[in-house]
């Protein structure tokens, strides 16, 4: 028979049960309050947000290379420094050049005094046919009369064989006159002085003269900052060589590399979060999706991966997004070539397309820096071929 004392030790055992049941209880209530809130969150934002860290600043790398063999005699710009297009980077030694030029210059000149003197041999074998069909006539005339005389017997047949003679004589050189206005004629047929075959080619010698000079002097394509300086003063180099870069930082983007099964639901067009490490997360850029790559990244290195081996490994791939950024707040805050940021798209709006559907419809990237060198050299050609030519009516052939 239990005794009050026994009663008393085992009446704690039901109670501690009871709170381990209602722990237990609420533990597992938790869980579910837990899963439900993370199924709600994964099917109402989850679901429609995809984020990368491996994601780095990207953007045009200008290269300044010449084209032009020459020894470095100014460097105009240094690393960091913010240059405008047009700008100076680097001089030449010129005295080749220049000397190449003007010897263009002096054999266009000759050039368009010698097709002159072409026009004028076509003139002046005009005249000579004029005279020779004269001559000819008159010959002619001479013959007709005197054969008429030599019939009635009022002269002799010896001189009526000498006008024959001479209309013969006559004929030939109207005959020979004709080839040669034909053959002149075929030299300058059809042509302006200034487009005269000869004369357009010392033109293009003029032309590539005064590019390879203009060339000794290498200008910025584009504004934006100096990267990469390796040129030194005295420096003889070779064209396309590797001086230095301009990088437009206004033009940067973001090259976010998602794994293969995020891809299902981004479309380009979608918005985007970036945040980069240079700031922190205080300060967001917004942009948009300008393309999904074409391929993975392993599929374009440069020893791409062998998997047809036995002891392959599935590794998941991930394929470059780019990133097109608000040009606004890259102002406000710069961003560099290679730095760290995070990227987070927004994939609620499904309308746009997973590839680009037509292709570009003019230059994504351009500068008309260089076309001034062109214009100057044809004012410079038109210049030699005025001062060379005649002011009157050959000048207007």
């Amino acid at each position: 028979m239990a005794t009050p004392a026994d009663t008393t030790q085992s009446s704690p055992a039901p109670e501690n049960s009871r709170k381990r049941k209602t722990w237990l209880l609420a533990v597992l209530l938790l869980v579910i309050l837990g899963g439900a809130a993370a199924w709600a969150w994964y099917s109402l934002v989850g679901r429609w947000h995809e984020s990368t860290d491996d994601a780095y600043v990207n953007g045009n790398v200008v290269e300044i290379t010449p084209l032009v063999t020459g020894t470095v005699t100014s460097i105009g710009a240094d690393d960091g420094d913010l240059v405008q297009a047009g700008q100076v980077l680097l001089q030449f030694d010129p005295a080749d050049s220049e000397v190449a030029l003007q010897s263009s210059e002096a054999k266009l000149a000759r050039t368009v005094r010698q097709v002159r003197g072409l026009y004028s041999n076509v003139d002046s074998l005009k005249a000579q046919m004029q005279s020779r069909a004269a001559e000819l006539k008159k010959a002619r005339d001479n013959y007709n009369r005197r054969k008429v005389l030599a019939d009635s017997g009022a002269i002799s047949r010896e001189e009526i064989l000498h006008a024959q003679d001479d209309l013969s004589s006559a004929q030939s050189a109207l005959d020979s006159a004709q080839q040669q206005l034909n053959t002149s004629t075929a030299l300058v047929d059809d042509t302006l002085l200034a487009s005269h075959p000869e004369v357009m080619a010392a033109a293009a010698d003029v032309r590539q003269a005064y590019l390879d000079n203009a060339r000794t002097t290498l200008v910025a394509p584009v504004t934006g900052y100096v990267a990469k300086r390796t040129v030194q003063l005295g420096q003889r180099l070779q064209p396309g060589t590797a001086t230095m870069a301009v990088i437009p930082l206004d033009e940067v983007w973001i090259d976010a590399n998602f794994k293969e099964t995020q891809l299902r639901n981004m479309r380009i067009g979608q918005p985007v979060e970036i945040s980069a490490d240079l700031y922190g997360s205080d300060i967001k850029y917004t942009g948009t999706i300008d393309s999904l790559g074409a391929g993975t990244g392993s599929a374009f290195a440069l020893l791409p991966a062998q998997n047809a081996t036995g002891n392959w490994i599935k590794i998941v791939q991930r394929v470059p997004v780019r990133v097109h950024l608000n040009p606004e707040q890259l102002r406000d805050h710069p961003l560099r070539i290679g730095l760290s940021t995070v990227v987070e798209v927004d994939l609620h709006d499904q309308t746009g397309p997973t590839l680009a559907q037509q292709p570009p419809q003019q230059a994504s990237y351009s500068t008309q820096v260089y076309e001034r060198q062109l214009v100057d050299a044809d004012r410079l050609i038109a210049r030699l071929i005025h001062d060379n030519s005649a002011a009157g009516k050959t000048a207007q052939r």
